[in-house]
């Protein structure tokens, strides 16, 4: 029987989020924990070993790949985990530094697609990762200020018409105040001090904002997660402690965790699930236990993934909203994601393994549809289809405000959804 991923806990996730403010500090986090149970880390642009078992990861901006060979040689089948690690947010312009009326503003623009009035009024950090000139070399230097410097001013009810509020433009009504004064201060230049670099070598930068409120268990019965980020940190949390629940566990196939960059502005990038680098990873993985081309195709037309992201639970307050009948419950167990019009990749095959998964682990399934007449978001998991032709299911758990600044989940729903990806990384039976 597979095994379950009991190290899973609500508090675990808390300390996993908030050590994780950016796509770059998420890969950090999960590659420190990776190196404490013996992994290393592979360059891309080296030649990789081929000596055996290996426990291998590779980091790709933000996003990471991370595997666990056997002794067996021969076109083994993959089982993939995968989610993303950005989280819609408010990020830093080129030109950051404004003024108006007297107040020393940053300029913010909306990255994918965030719930615009949730940032106001929040104390909010930056974290990030800045390029910068040593010599004639360009290096990496992570940043992260905890600090409540930004803060985005809602404006007063008696100022709006009729005052029913304001449609924030997200060109004007998103730049957060920092400070007041006629002496201007370089925003980059607190950054970089602040990094510890020369302001002047800084090249380019990718910074963005965090909410400070620290994670926490919630309720009356403290049976709530209230989180930033928890699409998709909860899947990275859940995800990854499956992974090492399953690397020990014999199994029928590889397993791999796979953490991919901009799924939610369309993952089209270098290091986004559009891209090569899981296709590539899985690819050298067979060519570094004595594989080839034919091995390798051999070896994704028996894999599947899982395809991780957060899924909509029942709203009280917006019932309609939601297909009615089939309402999602937190702490109610995982979520399988299906779509007829293919925004999730779920078909009747990777349902099965899935739901078979569910049913090792011990945990119950819950079958997410989105109403008809609303449009339905998407995920990875249809780019990971095809662009790998591995069968793929969209599965998550159950939250409440979904990009939000601030979202909610089920304490119980962490375990759940980790012991189920972790049956399902460890199949008894190769194939589909």
């Amino acid at each position: 029987m597979p095994v379950s991923a009991t190290a899973a806990t609500a508090a675990g996730l808390c300390a996993f989020i908030d050590a994780s403010p950016s796509p770059f500090h998420v890969c950090q986090t999960v590659a420190r924990e990776l190196a404490a149970h013996g992994f290393t880390e592979l360059a891309e642009g080296q030649q990789w070993p081929s000596d055996g078992p290996s426990k291998h990861y590779v980091v790709r901006g933000g996003s990471l790949i991370a595997w666990a060979t056997a002794d067996a040689t021969g076109p083994t089948p993959f089982r993939v985990v995968g989610a993303h690690t950005d989280s819609p947010n408010l990020r830093v312009k080129q030109h950051p530094d404004l003024a108006s009326a007297g107040w020393q503003l940053v300029g913010l623009e909306p990255y994918g697609g965030a719930w615009l009035n949730s940032w106001l009024d929040r104390e909010l950090g930056i974290s990030g990762r800045l390029s910068v000139r040593d010599g004639d070399t360009v290096g990496e230097r992570l940043v992260r200020i905890d600090e409540p410097i930004l803060r985005v001013p809602q404006l007063a009810i008696h100022l709006s018409d009729d005052r029913k509020g304001v449609t924030l433009d997200p060109q004007r009504h998103v730049n957060a105040v920092w400070g007041v004064g006629r002496e201007p201060r370089s925003f980059l230049g607190f950054v970089a001090e602040y990094a510890e670099v020369d302001p002047a070598a800084v090249l380019g930068w990718e910074l963005m904002t965090h909410d400070l409120t620290p994670s926490g268990i919630v309720g009356r019965d403290r049976d709530l997660v209230s989180a930033p980020r928890l699409d998709n940190q909860g899947t990275c949390y859940a995800g990854l402690q499956a992974f090492l629940a399953a690397i020990d566990e014999p199994g029928a196939a590889i397993p791999v965790l796979a953490m991919f960059d901009h799924e939610e502005v369309g993952s089209q990038s270098d290091r986004g699930a559009q891209s090569d680098l899981l296709s590539t990873v899985l690819e050298r993985i067979v060519l570094a236990r004595g594989g080839g081309r034919a091995e390798f195709l051999a070896a994704l037309s028996g894999s599947v993934c899982a395809s991780g992201d957060m899924a909509h639970a029942t709203h009280p307050n917006y019932a309609d909203r939601h297909e009615p009948a089939h309402r999602i419950a937190v702490n109610a167990g995982p979520v399988l994601k299906v779509n007829q019009n293919l925004r999730y990749a779920t078909d009747a095959a990777g349902a099965g393994a899935f739901a078979l998964a569910c049913a090792q682990a011990g945990v119950p399934l819950q079958r997410y549809v989105h109403r008809a007449d609303l449009p339905c978001g998407s995920t990875i998991g249809p780019m990971t289809a095809a662009g790998t032709g591995m069968t793929t299911v969209d599965v998550g758990a159950a939250q409440l405000a979904m990009h939000s600044a601030r979202e909610m989940m089920g304490a119980a729903d962490v375990p759940a959804y980790a012991a189920a990806l972790a049956a399902f990384l460890t199949p008894t039976v190769a194939g589909r």
